[in-house]
């Protein structure tokens, strides 16, 4: 098969992918063995592919938001047919014995493996997914729609959950690319009034068209206090700024796996009056089930922009100088 490989992580003006020509992956015991159909773009395959998070294997295949057909079945899989429509996400293994596993709270297990990042992912003709953490899809949505709800989605509705916002809430989302726009219509349809500060100017307008009440610039004051708000910038710059916005109580939550240095925070004006903040990481697969289940109920559905899996390059490239609003997905053309 042929595959993208982080072959120099750096810059992507110095090409560090590198399209390569490798044995297709076997499933082994409990595994599924996918076709890859779409796979979307996410900044965290920037982050992998420029060294921000720096490699856990050479070589490794990017992508995590996979839409495919199962192509294979390793020992001991039941429930699971070729041809049946499957998703591959982040999240990919945990060892389901430690602390955290057991109390529920698989997201913190410290052997969390990850797709794309310690294991091959869906930049490619094929990959594998332990069956216990592939996403059953459904049939009425298509690969290029549902692509950017297997993380961008997924990670939202947790980075949500962790902003505790009250029912009726007034939310701030800093940012608004593939995750912050699919968040945006969970809460919209849940009450939520949403407010966007992003830097670019696509976004705001898509904002508004999915019915945010305001958009303004990721500096900007929003135009009340937020009872929660979200940081999906990876732009520590932006924490004491998001802080300042909430009101008694409020929330900030990072969503983000990779964050710039954060300034010296001032107690009085960001933190006191019980305002807390909070980061978010990866998710728990009752996170994907329960945000899959919403966006289906919701009608949730991704802006996306399609490339060819072949020009993975040149979509990290628009999604790092912001050139599409929503999400960029790869479809597969190898």
């Amino acid at each position: 098969m042929r595959a993208w490989v982080v072959d120099r992580p750096g810059p992507l003006e110095q090409e560090p992918l590198a399209l390569v020509e490798r044995p297709a992956p076997v499933p082994g015991p409990g595994e599924l063995l996918v076709h890859v159909r779409a796979c979307g773009v996410c900044r965290t395959d920037l982050h992998v592919t420029e060294g921000d998070l720096p490699v856990r294997r050479p070589g490794v295949t990017p992508g995590h938001e996979v839409v495919g057909v199962v192509a294979g079945i390793g020992g001991g899989v039941s429930g699971w047919a070729s041809g049946d429509r499957v998703g591959v996400a982040w999240l990919r293994r945990t060892d389901g014995t430690c602390r955290y596993c057991v109390r529920g709270s698989e997201n913190l297990c410290p052997a969390s493996e990850y797709t794309g990042w310690d294991a091959d992912g869906g930049y490619a003709e094929y990959t594998t997914v332990p069956a216990a953490f592939a996403y059953r899809l459904p049939e009425a949505v298509d690969d290029v729609a549902l692509a950017p709800l297997l993380c961008a989605g997924i990670i939202g509705y947790r980075a949500l959950l962790r902003t505790s916002l009250p029912p009726g809430g007034h939310l701030g989302l800093y940012g608004f690319g593939g995750s912050a726009h699919l968040c945006a219509q969970v809460a919209l349809a849940q009450g939520a009034t949403v407010h966007v500060l992003t830097r670019d100017d696509a976004s705001r307008r898509l904002a508004l068209e999915l019915g945010c009440a305001s958009a303004g610039g990721a500096y900007d004051a929003p135009p009340e206090p937020l009872d929660g708000a979200i940081l999906f910038a990876p732009t520590g710059d932006l924490v004491p700024v998001a802080l300042r916005a909430l009101d008694r109580g409020g929330v900030l939550a990072v969503a983000g796996i990779h964050l710039s240095d954060v300034p010296a925070l001032r107690y009085e004006s960001e933190l006191f009056y019980e305002k807390e903040l909070r980061s978010v990481t990866a998710n728990t697969r009752d996170d994907g089930r329960e945000f899959l289940d919403l966006a289906a109920r919701y009608g949730v559905r991704a802006t996306t922009h399609p490339y060819p899996l072949s020009e993975a390059q040149r979509a990290l490239g628009d999604l790092e100088a912001g050139r599409f609003d929503g999400a960029a997905v790869l479809v597969n053309d190898l």
